[in-house]
């Protein structure tokens, strides 16, 4: 589909969308924009990017959804709630886990595949987006979730098991638990594919090609979020991930919200092509590069995250937010002040929480913060003066 082609359907689709969703009307209205006049190479543009955060304060301001559910609740399949919270409806009528099966049909998964799915089918959209995917090709599914890991390992041998999708951590951690049993992984497993999305920074391609040849597999990578699908896919060769043709990718300055020239790192700024949920210049907070463009400057080939802009943190594919430390300090006590220092550690993301005040039972206190951002503490550090400077740092090098 050409740029034209894609621009003219983002047309219709916002224009359908804008007689439903009385949010994305009024972020067109304030830009004095028509939906046709989406039709138009560069009119994009002037719409002002919508971040993350601005979401997540609309739908705390009105519920659920702020206005852009642009169908009927009836058509909603499931309402995923990420960490925020942030609400994102999934219609019933998506077959491909919002555009996921393209990466899996891109690295050759069909029906003669069996895929262990280790996300979690629980509240957040990886379990069941890549189920959908996996499915959409016609492999089957073993919703495995994470944990148990002597149970994946024997699920992997007794359902012969061709492919393993989670995270780079637990999968090591599963063919660890494989070596130790078997002794080895490669040439003893019937593993082929591992599907390790999410891992950004200058050294995933040193440790994928390291996976790949530990365990005799290939390694396939993806880039998506939660309000998005997928968004990118790794091609073998490309250097980077190539954008998914269902979404309008820019990448633009992190303050103007201008579109940059290919090399230079911004904001990757995304406009879907989907209905029922119109993210229209969504900014996802992330940052990368454009590799290659087309004519009229949407991205075809984008590199791979190298950072964050705005307030919010992923760790271990969860966002955590400042306002999550202010809650827990707020519900701990009137005395007690929390930050969080985010730290990589031996490949895995790690919380530590700095806490003033009077102590607490530490139990309360990682119950707590799990229940507030649904992710364990690893360490709790009890101090009379903190020695990082924001409620939330992220301390990991890229």
């Amino acid at each position: 589909m050409s740029t034209s082609d894609r621009l003219t359907l983002l047309a219709a689709r916002v224009a359908e969308a804008a007689t439903h969703a009385p949010a994305l009307a009024r972020r067109l209205h304030e830009a004095g924009l028509y939906p046709d006049d989406l039709a138009q190479p560069g009119v994009l543009d002037r719409l002002p990017i919508l971040t993350k955060d601005d979401l997540m304060r609309q739908q705390q301001d009105n519920p659920p959804f702020a206005g852009f559910l642009a169908c009927p609740v009836a058509e909603v399949a499931h309402v995923f709630v990420s960490p925020g919270p942030i609400m994102e409806p999934v219609l019933a009528d998506d077959a491909g886990g919002m555009g996921m099966d393209r990466m899996f049909a891109a690295a050759g998964i069909g029906p003669d595949d069996v895929a262990l799915n280790t996300w979690s089918y629980h509240l957040v959209p990886a379990g069941l987006l890549f189920d959908r995917g996996l499915r959409a090709t016609g492999a089957t599914v073993v919703p495995s979730g994470p944990g148990q890991t002597d149970l994946q390992v024997t699920l992997i041998d007794t359902l012969k098991a061709t492919a393993f999708v989670g995270s780079s951590v637990y999968f090591e951690t599963v063919a660890d638990a494989y070596a130790h049993a078997h002794g080895a992984t490669a040439g003893r497993w019937s593993l082929r594919h591992a599907f390790l999305v999410g891992e950004p920074g200058e050294t995933w391609p040193h440790r994928r090609a390291s996976l790949e040849s530990a365990h005799g597999i290939r390694v396939h990578t993806g880039y998506g979020t939660a309000d998005l699908g997928l968004v990118g896919y790794d091609i073998s060769g490309s250097g980077g991930y190539r954008v998914n043709p269902d979404r309008l990718v820019q990448i633009c300055d992190p303050v103007t919200g201008a579109a940059l020239k290919p090399g230079e790192v911004g904001q990757v700024v995304v406009s879907t092509l989907a209905r029922g949920w119109p993210m229209i210049r969504f900014g996802t907070g992330d940052l990368a590069a454009a590799l290659e463009t087309d004519e009229d400057g949407f991205v075809t080939l984008m590199g791979s995250v190298s950072g964050r802009v705005g307030s919010g943190v992923k760790v271990r594919e969860i966002f955590v937010y400042p306002h999550h430390l202010a809650q827990l300090s707020l519900e701990l006590s009137d005395k007690t002040e929390a930050r969080a220092r985010i730290t990589r550690e031996g490949g895995r993301d790690v919380i530590t929480l700095e806490l003033t005040g009077p102590r607490l039972p530490e139990d309360d206190i990682t119950a707590a913060f799990r229940r507030l951002a649904r992710l364990g503490v690893d360490r709790l550090v009890w101090t009379e003066h903190f020695t990082i400077s924001a409620p939330l740092q992220d301390d990991r090098q890229r």
